[in-house]
């Protein structure tokens, strides 16, 4: 792997480029129709963060956003949590997405390891939406109650969805690689009255039947009135293990309707439930307005991912992930979405980039760790084997993105790309730190902090810093912050969860440098950093060093503080097939992370681990392991449910209990 400096420059936009940008569009409007003269990004967002309500109603305009009851305040208050949007008006947001596109154009692209690639149009998408619609209004779904589905990254579950957003419901999914209590623990809060699911899925050449787990679940949920099941696994699946079942080609047969009938609610009533990651406890059920989500999903993906009619938008994700979320929105721009659903590193590490060439997807979204995977195969130089020219972004999150990643982008996918790694997370269902088409990449940097949103980073005493490392703080509201958690009847969860820590502050729990030019660097989770006298640095820097080390496939560490001021830090290492933890790649690795971060955050000692615990998502469990080796009870800081890979944690239970019995 190359060395590259943070901050190299490694691209920059034509002055053709920018002038097709819906940015420079955006900024021709203002002019146009507010009088409002700005030229370039900077200004652009000091505007939208300082003049909040200018901002948002400017975008109602703009976006042409429906509303059967016109509002008439912008924003009820600047104090949080309690500010409202928009709230005189009502809206629905399938209506916006349906609003300009029915036709025969392509709406959606979707995939699978068992499934082949197929093409539907928006008039496709549209009709089985009514069909679908029909069918959960003669179950008696209404405004407010929940549907939930247990299905996988597929175009059913896009019609369920839109269908249930069209009536005013609400909406929750869960991938079905989620484990049954993982998954009751997260439905059973908001008592559904209908559940989606597949009978199973493949992931890696594998089939999973899921019908024994869905009928536990179906226990567990007395509030069901339906079960709607979309033979997946199997074509020929009846579901006649399932009570009070409906086949899918039922669900969206049509009937007398053949129009979308549109509730149009008040534009701060739930659109979702999402469920944090549960990787500390029980997971949070953050509910997030219909109407926050439609404008800051619009901003985001027509500003800042470039999205038009003339796009296809892919993220590789699951339905249990917020970006599921976030690529169903990709519709509210008239692009068309991509869906894949399976393992992506199957039949070989190849398969993604073979399928960004088959779709001629134009924006590849993906996590920061499979780009980091792909750098680790060194045969994998996906330009020189795939037609990758209408490929205009990569994007990536959930992590941050080291230098190298862009570099390997530039050197092996193309020279001429505009990458963007993002920032977000499901609290907001948005990325809030992210890419701008008209702004220069540069190695490990996030280009810019979101339109509207007022990113800080603050020192220890509450002020915002500049170059500096601090805590990631949003200091004025922003549309889509979640508007309660479900059964926080008090907003006691909430508050503790965001804001006790700078009272009227959102903390996001990152650890962020915000640079005079505007980009931002993250270093992770701020509960995770380690401190070592006093000098703190990101796990993310930890991983980059290390990654250096070629005999390393992948690595966690923490800092365990021993309650008198000193802590030890523990490196967990997974080596690459054939190779061992010798004394030798100790001393590398100490070596590497002494020169490239600091001595003083080397690690005390370093152990080679079979396995490094993950959520479903991909994350490292870096919290939850420094509880557990704290002494903390298992089951009270990780919901097991919520991780790829259980057993992964036996190592760390195991070494907390060696540790407990020396001390």
């Amino acid at each position: 792997m190359n060395k590259i400096q943070e901050g190299t420059l490694l691209w920059e936009p034509t002055e053709e480029d920018k002038v097709q940008t819906a940015l420079y569009d955006y900024m021709k409007w203002l002019k146009d129709h507010k009088q409002i003269y700005i030229d370039n990004f900077t200004d652009l967002w000091e505007w939208s963060v300082n003049e909040v309500e200018s901002f948002w109603k400017s975008l109602w305009q703009y976006f042409d956003i429906q509303s059967k009851d016109p509002y008439q305040t912008v924003l009820t208050t600047h104090e949080m949590p309690g500010a409202e949007w928009f709230p005189e008006a009502t809206i629905n947001y399938t209506e916006h997405i349906f609003k300009k596109f029915v036709n025969q154009e392509t709406a959606i692209i979707h995939a699978a390891e068992n499934r082949k690639t197929t093409e539907t149009t928006w008039n496709e998408l549209y009709k089985d939406t009514v069909g679908m619609q029909q069918t959960l209004k003669n179950l008696g779904i209404e405004k407010g109650d929940r549907v939930v589905a247990y299905s996988a990254n597929i175009y059913e579950t896009i019609v369920a969805f839109l269908a249930t957003a069209s009536l005013g419901a609400i909406w929750s999914s869960a991938s079905p690689d989620f484990g049954t209590e993982s998954v009751i623990d997260r439905f059973k809060q908001i008592e559904p009255k209908v559940l989606i699911t597949v009978d199973g899925y493949f992931y890696g050449g594998k089939e999973f039947d899921r019908l024994p787990i869905v009928k536990k679940i179906q226990d567990e949920l007395p509030t069901l009135v339906a079960t709607i099941g979309i033979p997946y696994r199997d074509e020929q699946a009846t579901f006649k293990e399932l009570d009070q079942i409906m086949l899918w080609k039922d669900a969206i047969k049509p009937g007398d309707q053949t129009e979308l009938e549109y509730v149009h609610v008040p534009f701060n009533d739930p659109l979702w439930v999402l469920f944090s990651s549960g990787t500390t406890g029980k997971p949070k059920p953050i509910v997030q307005s219909q109407g926050g989500i439609l404008i800051e999903h619009l901003k985001a993906l027509t500003f800042h991912l470039d999205l038009s009619e003339d796009d296809r938008f892919f993220w590789f994700t699951t339905t249990g992930w917020m970006m599921w979320n976030f690529l169903v929105g990709g519709l509210l721009t008239g692009s068309t979405i991509v869906l894949y659903d399976g393992n992506p590193a199957y039949p070989d590490p190849k398969s993604l980039w073979k399928f960004a060439e088959e779709t001629k997807m134009t924006v590849f979204g993906t996590s920061a760790t499979y780009i980091t995977a792909c750098m680790k195969d060194e045969s994998l130089v996906p330009k020189d084997e795939f037609d990758l020219s209408h490929l205009k972004n990569i994007s990536s999150t959930g992590s941050p993105l080291p230098p190298e990643g862009f570099q390997w982008c530039y050197d092996n996918v193309k020279s001429d790309l505009w990458i963007a790694s993002s920032s977000g997370g499901t609290d907001v269902c948005t990325a809030f730190i992210l890419g701008a088409p008209i702004l220069p990449v540069y190695a490990g940097e996030l280009q810019c902090r979101g339109l509207g949103a007022k990113i800080e980073s603050f020192n220890d005493q509450g002020k915002p810093e500049l170059d500096e490392v601090g805590e990631l703080v949003l200091t004025e509201p922003f549309p889509s912050m979640p508007i309660y958690f479900w059964g926080d009847e008090d907003g006691t969860r909430l508050h503790e969860s965001y804001f006790d820590d700078f009272p009227g502050i959102w903390r996001h729990g990152d650890y962020l440098k915000v640079t005079n030019r505007g980009t931002c660097v993250i270093y992770g989770r701020s509960d995770a950093t380690i401190n070592r006298g006093g000098i703190r640095i990101g796990t993310s820097e930890i991983y980059r060093a290390v990654d250096y080390i070629k005999e390393v496939s992948d690595s966690l560490i923490v800092d365990i503080p021993d309650g008198e001021g000193d802590s030890s830090v523990f490196l967990f290492v997974m080596m690459k097939e054939g190779a061992d933890l010798d004394d030798s790649i100790k001393k590398k690795i100490t070596k590497q992370i002494r020169t490239q971060c600091s001595p003083r955050h080397a690690p005390n000692e370093i152990y080679q681990v079979p396995d490094l615990p993950r959520t479903l998502n991909g994350k490292k469990l870096e919290v939850p392991v420094k509880k557990i080796l704290m002494g903390k009870d298992v089951d009270k800081v990780v919901n097991k449910g919520s991780l790829s890979n259980e057993k992964a944690l036996d190592y760390f239970i195991q070494f907390a209990n060696k540790q407990k019995e020396l001390s």
